[in-house]
């Protein structure tokens, strides 16, 4: 109003602080995948507007996944914040640790992608193997005792530990707010196959300057005692080498470097001739040969080269360890396979355990081969195996040199983790917090606290054959009902004279009777249908609910059941 004076409204200048007083924030740990299982791993670690990514592994379907070839990560939290990414380091090349990258790299912008020189040998044929030329990507070889430099925030040294693959390293992030140490998967074994101990001094520097946080393997958890080294495997296969008399047949798992290398050394001892058979064996043992990290003191040998040869001369290395049916050990025991077989005085080692969830597989395969005559050494029986992944006094070791403020037992299913938390939560002198995350927790750890504090999209998507994400939960459950009640499907043409035929497959020698009254079933619904002018899909819906609640009343059955009606 005229003559009013303005009311004015005075405000304080904003006060500014300096990042170094407001603190040094924080960094989001975002695992995307191993944890509460065994596979997929890769972990997230986000500081500011920085990520860095490590490993990106698969899984194997467990029996239930029916068609399903491999499981892989879901990422969706790197593809929105994909600008972000700074760089990934891999910690070894085994296929839970590497095995999705060529799916995940497509995914994501050109970043530095850092791995030891057998990791990046083993990726560089994965990615040619699904049709991916390596130049296109940006790796770089690093020693497995080398700082890396990632964006602005992040500096990783790794740390040499020995796994059940060479050029395996743990991981030393220094970040804004303090140290993180993730283990990598890890065993300390005093006598390696190829001489190179773990440095556990650089784990020893971290722990005395200061651990905010431990990542560790939490796999053999439940294992009391210190994991067997590889220098007693070596001597279990010398022993059952040396006193085999017919051929040898050595199963293991294609990427476990080490143990192949004690084949060929016992094998040449004794004066067999080696042959690898099985296409990732075979892949494997080329590119640790080309790379050096085989030693032969004559060359591997094909499967035609060593079929006339007498059988005390014959050694093969074969896939088949977990009783995949396709691989050579089920084929060799199953028949199956184009130029050898099993037969009486045979030796079959196999030289691994059962993944969890194969353990009937490999049972089957074991007492065929028995029935064929063979002599089959096995672990527990038979010390022809060692774990990868250190056991409860090795992970005590760990702690005590960490001496972490904050800790996560991550690599494991729920019983590894909360194994480990309960062995950590009874050392001397425990972490101050512990947590067990899920894959998608978003935990955030400051110089004072870890916390969870949101979660983001993670599970994982179904490879099946080409197809990647197309196969679903419910398609799944589909598979699972076909499989454990069959098929029944419905033809039906919707005209004056209608005609029905009906189908079933894996579900009961279906009698006249019953498919009858299947049949009249869907022709009376598809003349009433006709009748009263309904459309294709409420005829169909017609058939589709009477004839499931018949089939059910009269066999107890619930099969899947697929009504097809097309006009007459």
């Amino acid at each position: 109003m005229a003559g009013e004076a303005k009311k004015t409204r005075t405000r304080r200048p904003r006060r500014r602080t300096s990042r170094k007083a407001q603190g040094p924030g924080y960094v989001e740990i975002i695992p995307l995948g191993g944890m509460g299982e065994i596979g997929k791993n890769i972990t997230v670690f986000r500081y500011e507007d920085e990520i860095l990514v490590v490993d990106g592994g698969l899984a194997f379907p467990s029996e239930e996944m029916l068609g399903v070839d491999l499981l892989i990560p879901r990422i969706d939290y790197l593809i929105q914040h994909k600008s972000m990414i700074k760089g990934w380091v891999l910690t070894h090349g085994h296929e839970d640790h590497i095995g999705g990258l060529p799916f995940l790299f497509p995914q994501l912008p050109k970043v530095p992608v850092y791995g030891a020189k057998l990791t990046l040998g083993l990726l560089r044929g994965k990615l040619e193997e699904f049709g991916l030329a390596p130049g296109s990507f940006d790796l770089h070889e690093v020693g497995t005792d080398d700082r890396i430099q990632i964006g602005r925030h992040f500096t990783v040294d790794l740390f040499r530990m020995t796994h059940s693959i060479p050029d395996n390293s743990g991981l030393v992030i220094h970040t804004p707010i303090g140290r993180i140490v993730h283990t990598g998967d890890f065993k300390l074994d005093p006598t390696p196959i190829d001489g190179k101990t773990s440095h556990l001094a650089k784990v020893a520097e971290a722990g005395k300057e200061g651990v905010l946080l431990l990542i560790a393997d939490s796999t053999n958890a439940e294992r009391p005692g210190l994991t067997p080294s590889e220098a007693e495997v070596a001597e279990a296969l010398d022993m059952a080498i040396g006193r085999a008399r017919g051929r040898v047949f050595v199963t293991t798992f294609a990427s476990h470097i080490h143990r192949v290398q004690s084949v060929i050394r016992i094998a040449e001892k004794y004066g067999r001739k080696v042959a690898v058979d099985g296409r990732s064996m075979v892949k494997f043992a080329r590119i640790a040969s080309e790379l050096g990290y085989l030693e032969l003191k004559d060359r591997l040998y094909s499967i035609d080269e060593l079929v006339d040869l007498p059988d005390e001369e014959v050694l093969i290395l074969a896939t088949g360890s977990q009783g995949q049916p396709m691989a050579v050990l089920s084929r060799l025991a199953f028949g199956g396979h184009a130029k050898l077989g099993i037969k009486p005085g045979d030796t079959v080692i196999l030289s691994s355990s059962p993944i969890p969830g194969n353990e009937s597989a490999v049972n089957r395969v074991i007492n065929r081969l028995y029935e064929l005559g063979a002599f089959v050494l096995y672990p527990p029986a038979y010390r022809v195996h060692a774990s990868g992944h250190a056991s409860r006094e090795e992970l005590k070791l760990i702690l005590n040199l960490t001496q972490p403020k904050f800790f996560i037992p991550w690599h494991g299913e729920m019983r590894h983790q909360t194994n480990f938390a309960w062995l950590a939560q009874n050392m001397p002198r425990p972490p101050e917090k512990i947590l067990i995350p899920k894959n998608g927790d978003v935990l955030r750890l400051t110089p004072d606290s870890l916390s969870r504090v949101g979660e983001v999209t993670a599970g994982a998507y179904y490879v099946d054959g080409l197809g990647v994400g197309d196969i679903t939960d419910e398609i799944l459950e589909e598979r699972q009902r076909m499989a454990a009640d069959g098929i029944v499907i419905i033809t039906a043409v919707a005209g004056q004279d209608p005609v029905v035929e009906v189908v079933s497959r894996g579900f009961i020698e279906a009698g006249q009777r019953l498919l009858g009254e299947i049949r009249r079933m869907s022709e009376s619904a598809v003349i009433q249908g006709v009748k009263r002018k309904k459309s294709l899909e409420a005829i169909r819906d017609d058939i589709y609910y009477p004839v499931k609640k018949f089939i059910k009343k009269a066999t107890g059955r619930d099969p899947v059941l697929l009504p097809v009606v097309i006009e007459g």
